[in-house]
């Protein structure tokens, strides 16, 4: 099992231009809330609980965040990412119509930000080498908001050991 200290390291070693974080601050979030919407339907009664395939991947999802051996990071990347997903069932909700456009324009909007951020980095998205960079990406916003508040200053001065800085990358380099 990594644990959340390789696993950001990892993903970091991927972003390291500040353009590229803070793209992700928008991207990450829109992408995750629209997997919430198009996973918000069908919606299915259990109890007196709708339950939809969001909520089932979100139980998935908060299991493997809360196991990364960082049980403050990952209740906040859980409670983040839950937020996410009560947010996208108000438009789940919707008609077909709306559903689907709330849900694909959020995603293709969101990953257009991705990748303008990653050419900014001139680098290729983690996930291209590793899948489990989908997952990662909300956790490394989460962390990179928590260290902006000062939170976790070990873990931020352990990932910048094994990845480096966050810097601006001149953009005559990449061009």
């Amino acid at each position: 099992m990594r644990g959340a200290t390789e696993l950001l390291s990892q993903y970091a070693m991927y972003h390291r231009d500040r353009r590229n974080i803070a793209s992700h601050f928008v991207g990450v979030p829109m992408i995750v809330f629209a997997v919430g919407v198009l996973l918000a339907k069908p919606a299915f009664m259990l109890a007196g609980w709708s339950l939809t395939p969001a909520w089932i991947v979100f139980a998935g999802v908060a299991v493997w965040y809360l196991t990364r051996g960082n049980l403050q990071l990952g209740l906040a990347v859980t409670a983040a990412v839950g937020a996410l997903i009560a947010l996208a069932h108000s438009v789940g909700d919707s008609g077909t119509g709306a559903w689907l456009a709330w849900g694909i324009g959020f995603f293709a909007v969101g990953w257009v930000i991705q990748f303008i951020g990653h050419w900014y980095e001139g680098r290729k998205p983690a996930f291209v080498d590793d899948l489990i960079g989908l997952l990662v990406g909300p956790m490394f916003v989460t962390a990179e908001a928590l260290f902006s508040f000062g939170w976790g200053k070990e873990l931020l001065a352990e990932i910048e050991k094994r990845a480096g800085p966050t810097v601006l990358r001149d953009l005559a380099r990449i061009a």
